[in-house]
């Protein structure tokens, strides 16, 4: 069975998709872009906010679904700019404690409404007995 997680927390949706679907213990999480929820704007053009911005939306998405960040088992950042890096290495070690997730940084070419920066990822959810 599964359950669609929504927050007004995090951007709603810009398309056909959930903020996050649970099936079980694991939660899905759609893609995150540097939207302030309120607004529906990019916070702005530097790529370190963006980052900022992007994690404080994961970090809402994952409460909404029970959680919260290091529940995270597998993470994927996308970038325009592979050189922010270390950047984004600096931001999440302030969102996540060891054992960090798994992860991939991936450069492409576009992203949704021309942000620097997309994440998604699984998080799974501790057993409750």
């Amino acid at each position: 069975m599964k359950t669609i997680i929504e927050t007004n927390d995090a951007p709603s949706a810009i398309g056909t998709y959930s903020q996050a679907v649970k099936v079980n213990n694991t939660v899905y999480l759609s893609g995150q872009i540097p939207l302030i929820a309120d607004t529906m704007e990019v916070v702005s053009g530097d790529f370190a906010e963006q980052a900022e911005q992007v994690f404080k939306n994961l970090v809402a998405v994952c409460e909404a679904a029970g959680g919260n960040i290091n529940d995270m088992v597998k993470v994927n950042i996308f970038m325009l700019d592979l050189t922010h890096f270390a950047t984004v290495n600096e931001i999440m070690s302030r969102y996540f404690s060891q054992p960090y997730p798994a992860r991939a940084a991936i450069g492409v070419s576009q992203l949704p409404k021309g942000v620097a920066i997309e994440i998604d990822g699984i998080m799974e959810l501790p057993s409750i007995n």
